[in-house]
């Protein structure tokens, strides 16, 4: 069996992606922390959206990191699906909103 591209344990190395830009790299994990805690929103809204949000950019790692936050937080898998949910709507809503372009594209070439 060949093995994949995706490979679960990498998750685990993302903390040395400083290793290549200590400096930035820092920056990214200090802000990274910071957006998390809690604030407008509860740690567990953000960890839903940050679920969402991972399926909308089809990131496995975000899949895989956030599943797991979303339960130790408390969200149950109907949560879970509604937000991954939102994120396809919101995603399949931009695709077809942007064929209003086409369709002008279309109109002024038929005129």
């Amino acid at each position: 069996m060949s093995k994949s591209y995706f490979d679960p344990e990498d998750l685990k190395k993302f903390g040395s992606i400083t290793d290549f830009q200590e400096e930035y790299g820092k920056k990214f994990f200090d802000w990274y922390g910071s957006i998390f805690q809690e604030g407008a929103l509860t740690a567990r809204e953000k960890a839903l959206i940050a679920l969402a949000v991972a399926h909308a950019v089809q990131c496995p790692y975000c899949i895989d990191a956030y599943s797991g936050t979303c339960l130790n937080m408390g969200a149950d898998e109907e949560q879970m699906m509604e937000a991954v949910h939102v994120a396809a709507a919101i995603k399949g809503g931009a695709t077809l909103v942007n064929g209003v372009q086409m369709m002008n594209h279309v109109n002024r070439k038929l005129m």
